[in-house]
């Protein structure tokens, strides 16, 4: 029994045995239903189009936010909709493989403290708690599946007035796969290089004509290509069901389950080890990572893990009053922990420059988020003379409750007792140390390291626990007023109570600490439009967000803090003028903005001590600019593409660090664009491919460590078998490219993933 095997007690349940159960319990109604279903489908379509779930149609991409009281062409704000066709095309299996296909979107990296899991970054701003599924805050650090996503909404810009704290560069909205009016049964089985095996189901069940089931399963495992070591392995399953489908009043219950068993990766450590102070300062590479071969993986099978395990049951009544009012409420509960413990390759002490090792430092978790939400819209139509408005009004209610705790590791040779052991020259992997059995193998070799190397050493978790209240209260207000046929203003506000509690415990001497911060804040939103013409609009728009400490709810990357308790929120606000337009007889949609987004307030540190006091004196700018299209250029070349430009700049930086104003942002390349597209070479035959590029990053505000730019490309095929069947192969990373995708602010960077080959069989009836 492996260490992670002793002291974590949730154990995954087989991905292969769930993937047969769901595909027998789905397959069994479509085979009784097989002709009734063939009867009640539309008839075929030319065969020049491509089969249900690949095309995209892009009149029926627009927000379900009830929020937006205007189609997506007359909002004014940038939002980008990926809709589930181009995630099955592009073969994305998680959220963050499907956001890469949004330029001016970066990943950051995790610790422990700051937690590994999904980390966007938009327009440069950390988005870690701004990720939402079916418009209610998602808490707690996780890896998020697409298996029951219907389509993913990215609101660009400050945009708390929508969605409340934090979003300072924008927010993420998952929508779930709701129950329809139809019978269907899809899904697909894929297999692939580097172990890959996975299988979905999505069995659509017309009951009668007012209950509507709906189940969606999955099973994924794999192995990370060409790193030589980290794997993935989770299953799935989402059942909802609706009652009063077609009534005024309808009722959904739905559950989602998420659990997965994981070797996570390690990366790589930066080249420049030794502040500038340091006599071996000489010794300090560019601050790009190290070069080494592609598969070099210093992690500890032994010993490193990561699991994780998402609930979440929600209860949404609906009721039409005619008349375009319709009330709607949502009940959420959520569980989500998130349990972990993997190797990071330390370069503080600089051990592979003088002694030819890396220091298998541990980064570790224990952290478990319950959150229950309830939250009431509102949106209807009323005229005021010749002006029509368009409203939507809300409140919401909320609590969410942290614990989170770490893993001792090693105690007797942890970290404390032998990562800064002996002087600077010789760092943690000295002669006294060594690398391999001399180290308890704590220490590798930089070019040759085994992760199989054998593990010994004790875990006992429950270390250092800390526990996090977080009490929100909101209410919001939203106008669209159609003042003519080519002019409209939109108009929004919202009120936020936040209330956030911490206790921590130093197991070492038992000291307790109780921090909190209160906090009320306003947020608006006030855009113009001008329609020179029924499928565009021109618009101008102002927004603003705030971020008080503790926004996280205990489990993220902007925790509350001794350093920061006392603090008022950031604020900050989005200036943007923009167009869209839906063109080609609304086959595709066009759009363009230019922007500043100004956080004016933003929190610093007065003094270089980590945990020091911090100030809301520090001011931070992006001036941008985005450019869209999505749709079909023809009924047989399907194009979805962007391009960004980020030019950040620290206009105001930590009096501590005087000399990092001027600096970009961490996490926010100048440059960014995504280009993928398909063409139907006959009715049956469909190729694609897709070029993903990103501009040199910096993983911190003195910007001393950095990732390169990098092209990466990828190819699709698909053939339409029957109507029914359809095979798809994906070639990801196609030119095998080695680049990095995430930079964390100090040690490490992490290492993107090799070519892979995926071939899957979708099928639907």
């Amino acid at each position: 029994m492996s260490p992670s095997q002793a002291f974590v007690t949730s154990q995954a349940s087989s991905p292969k045995r769930l993937l047969a159960s769901a595909l027998g319990l789905a397959l069994l109604p479509a085979a009784a239903h097989a002709g009734s279903i063939a009867d009640a489908d539309a008839p075929k379509e030319d065969q020049a189009k491509k089969l249900e779930g690949i095309k995209v149609d892009a009149t029926t991409v627009n927000s379900t936010s009830p929020k937006f009281t205007a189609p997506l062409l007359d909002t004014p704000r940038a939002v980008t909709v990926i809709p589930q066709a181009i995630m099955q095309e592009t073969g994305a299996v998680s959220l963050l493989d499907a956001l890469r296909t949004v330029p001016g979107i970066t990943f950051g990296a995790g610790e422990g403290g700051n937690p590994n899991g999904d980390r966007p970054f938009i327009r440069g701003f950390d988005s870690q708690s701004s990720l939402f599924i079916d418009g209610v805050r998602s808490t707690g650090s996780q890896s998020r599946e697409v298996f029951d996503i219907e389509q993913i909404e990215v609101t660009k810009g400050p945009s708390s007035a929508y969605t409340g704290r934090g979003s300072v560069g924008g927010s993420v909205n998952l929508i779930t796969k709701a129950p329809q009016a139809k019978t269907f049964v899809s899904g697909s089985i894929g297999v692939g290089t580097d172990s890959y095996r996975r299988g979905t189901v999505d069995w659509n069940q017309l009951v009668n004509d007012d209950v509507v089931f709906r189940l969606n399963a999955m099973a994924h495992e794999n192995d990370i290509p060409d790193r030589n070591g980290p794997d993935f392995s989770r299953w799935g399953i989402a059942p909802s069901i609706t009652f009063g489908m077609k009534s005024a009043t309808s009722v959904t219950l739905s559950y989602y389950h998420l659990q997965s068993d994981d070797t996570p990766d390690s990366g790589l450590p930066y080249n420049n080890p030794f502040v500038a102070t340091s006599p071996n300062a000489y010794l300090n590479g560019n601050g790009a990572p190290i070069e080494v071969p592609h598969d070099t993986y210093y992690g500890l099978l032994s010993r490193d893990f990561q699991k994780q395990k998402t609930d979440v049951g929600s209860i949404r009544l609906q009721h039409d009053f005619g008349g375009n009012w319709v009330l709607r409420n949502s009940t959420v509960y959520s569980r989500v922990t998130n349990d972990y413990l993997w190797t990071q390759p330390d370069d503080s002490q600089g051990n592979f420059l003088v002694n030819g090792g890396i220091w298998r430092r541990n980064n570790n978790r224990i952290s478990a988020t319950t959150a229950m939400t309830n939250q009431t819209d509102l949106t209807g139509e009323f005229e005021t003379g010749s002006i029509k408005h368009t409203i939507a009004t809300g409140i919401e209610i909320s609590n969410e409750k942290t614990h989170r705790s770490s893993y001792n590791v090693d105690a007797s040779a942890s970290a404390s007792d032998t990562h800064n052991a002996g002087s600077i020259v010789n760092g943690a992997c000295s002669k006294k140390y060594g690398i391999g059995a001399p180290s308890n193998y704590w220490c590798t070799s930089v070019l040759n390291p085994n992760p199989n190397d054998p593990w010994t050493g004790l875990i006992v978790g429950g270390l250092n626990p800390v526990r996090v209240s977080t009490d929100t209260r909101s209410a919001w207000a939203f106008d669209t007023a159609t003042l003519s046929e080519q002019w409209l203003l939109n108009l929004g506000v919202r009120f936020d109570n936040f209330r956030t509690r911490s206790t921590s415990v130093t197991t070492a001497t038992n000291a307790i600490a109780t921090l909190k911060n209160d906090a009320n804040f306003w947020n608006y939103q006030a855009g113009v439009v001008y329609k020179p013409a029924s499928n565009g609009s021109i618009y101008l728009s102002y927004g603003t967000s705030s971020n008080p400490p503790g926004v996280d709810a205990g489990d993220g990357a902007d925790g509350i803090s001794l350093s920061n308790a006392d603090l008022k929120p950031e604020t900050s606000r989005n200036l943007e003028l923009g167009t869209k337009w839906d063109v080609l007889d609304n086959r595709a949609s066009l759009t363009a903005a230019v922007f500043r987004t100004e956080k004016s307030n933003a929190r610093v540190a007065l003094t270089g001590v980590r945990g020091g006091p911090m100030a809301n004196v520090g001011k931070q700018r992006v001036d941008g600019i985005e450019l869209g299209i999505s749709g079909n250029l023809t009924e047989q070349w399907q194009v979805f593409a962007g391009y960004t430009y980020l030019d950040s700049e620290l206009m105001k930086a930590s009096p501590a660090a005087p000399g990092y104003q001027g600096n970009r942002f961490p996490n926010t390349p100048k440059h960014s664009a995504t280009l993928w597209t398909t063409y139907a070479i006959t009715p049956a035959l469909t190729i694609g491919g897709g070029a993903f590029y990103m501009g040199k990053v910096y993983g911190n505000t003195a910007n001393t460590k950095w990732v390169p730019s990098y092209t990466r490309f990828d190819a699709m095929a698909s053939y339409e078998i029957n109507r029914h069947f359809n095979l798809q192969l994906n070639i990801q990373n196609l030119t095998n490219k080695y680049y990095f995708d995430k930079a964390y602010a100090a040690h490490y960077a992490t290492v993107a993933p090799g070519r892979s080959a995926i071939l899957s069989a979708n099928f639907k009836f």
